[in-house]
């Protein structure tokens, strides 16, 4: 089943930058015209095939390959709250905050996302990298009311990698 990343990263997600694109079922984008990094965002899969509990971002250069890692859950950011609420399922049980593309049922597996959390913390990741990348504005509706991701958050889970 697709996954519909295309719509997930351009319209649902809807990250603010102006050169990027979607390939398969990864988002390729480039923050910063004058930098040769890039910024890949993918899904990020979880021991089962077809299931993924948050996005992975890559900071990716051009002869270097994989320079910075890091995974935002779909837990920690609250992206299924409401859904799973509204599931009944609780933290620690089977699928809880997780995406599954085992149905094709004609509905993207991400339907009821709550994605305030994770633009911010994929914004604030960008902005370390890339620190001449303006901030987008968007309306209140458009970035949703879910409170700020700490910064400690996304320092925990980042693992820098060099050659």
């Amino acid at each position: 089943m697709p996954i519909y990343a295309e719509q997930f990263f351009t319209d649902h997600l809807a990250l603010p930058f102006n050169s990027a694109s979607v390939i398969g079922d990864s988002y390729y984008a480039t923050p910063s015209p004058s930098s040769p990094l890039r910024l890949c965002v993918d899904f990020a899969p979880t021991i089962r095939r077809g299931e993924y509990d948050g996005l992975r971002l890559r900071l990716i250069h051009p002869d270097q390959g994989v320079i910075d890692t890091v995974v935002l859950s779909f837990a920690t950011h609250g992206t299924f709250t409401v859904r799973d609420a509204r599931r009944q399922i609780a933290p620690g049980a089977d699928g809880f905050a997780r995406i599954r593309d085992w149905h094709d049922n004609g509905v993207p597996p991400w339907t009821g996302a709550g994605v305030a959390g994770l633009r911010r913390a994929v914004q604030q990741y960008a902005q370390c990298w890339f620190p001449d990348t303006a901030t987008p504005s968007g309306s209140p509706d458009s970035l949703g009311t879910a409170p700020p991701v700490p910064d400690q958050v996304l320092r925990s889970t980042s693992t820098s990698r060099t050659r």
